[in-house]
């Protein structure tokens, strides 16, 4: 059973199913710099759709991934100009910025060393991997704390080794670290063990962030699908997630 706090006054029950959310975070759409958007007019299609849907802020997180998607700032400057671009163009009302998604694994450290592209200016978001946590994963977050970052885990439901052991999720919240839900977690679309995880994670109220980790048009598909689910739109509508408090930097193209 959900546990809901009272509908938001500034959500109308006409508006999109992610009107209530405002802000995705989380999603890889800039062209082909990683498993995301392979071409600038999937890219503003996605952010188009998105938009219908009730999202009016999109900060995108290409993969930084040091073996298979070695991104920086330099690299995505110009996937993200031409996406801006191209979005002013059709006059699509999107604030669109990007941030990334940082794989923790042993090229992390390096990274740490010079500036990290950040949602906001402070948050930061973060993976790893799906087969284990690395060993130094508190370290670093601890690190990441002390450089005045604050880390946002990416789809911890997703990490079957903590299923087992729930309180481990309450232990990054008492280390502060954000915790990022995906939006497709909550319908099952990765697996019911996943879903369950998801909801007990919302439940528990350990939840602060949502996101669509939206890559391809399979993702978009089974979002759009979402609107005809009443339990998870009513969810959606009044869970107090923190996407739109985020005070969006602006970004020059």
């Amino acid at each position: 059973m959900f546990f809901f706090r009272k509908k938001s006054e500034n959500v109308e029950p006409d508006l999109p199913f992610l009107a209530g959310i405002g802000t995705d975070i989380h999603s890889h759409l800039l062209p082909a710099v990683d498993d995301g958007s392979q071409d600038l007019d999937t890219s503003v299609s996605f952010i188009e759709t998105l938009h219908a849907l009730g999202i009016q802020n999109v900060i995108t997180t290409p993969h930084v991934m040091m073996d298979r998607y070695p991104n920086s700032a330099e690299t995505l400057s110009e996937p993200f100009r031409q996406v801006k671009n191209a979005l002013v163009e059709k006059n699509i009302p999107v604030q669109f910025h990007h941030a990334a998604e940082y794989y923790m694994d042993e090229f992390f450290e390096e990274l740490m060393k010079a500036p990290l592209m950040t949602l906001n200016g402070e948050l930061i978001l973060v993976e790893i991997s799906f087969m284990s946590a690395p060993p130094q994963l508190h370290q670093w977050l601890f690190e990441l704390a002390a450089q005045g970052y604050r880390p946002i885990l990416a789809h911890p439901e997703r990490y079957n080794y903590y299923h087992a052991t729930p309180e481990d999720y309450k232990v990054f919240k008492q280390r502060g670290c954000y915790l990022q839900v995906n939006l497709l977690s909550l319908t099952g679309y990765y697996g019911k063990h996943i879903q369950k995880t998801a909801e007990w994670l919302v439940e528990n109220k350990l939840i602060d962030f949502i996101g669509t980790d939206l890559h391809h048009s399979k993702h978009l598909q089974a979002i759009k699908s979402i609107a005809k689910d009443k339990k998870l739109v009513k969810l959606l509508e009044n869970y107090a997630f923190k996407n739109n408090t985020i005070q969006i930097v602006p970004q020059s193209i």
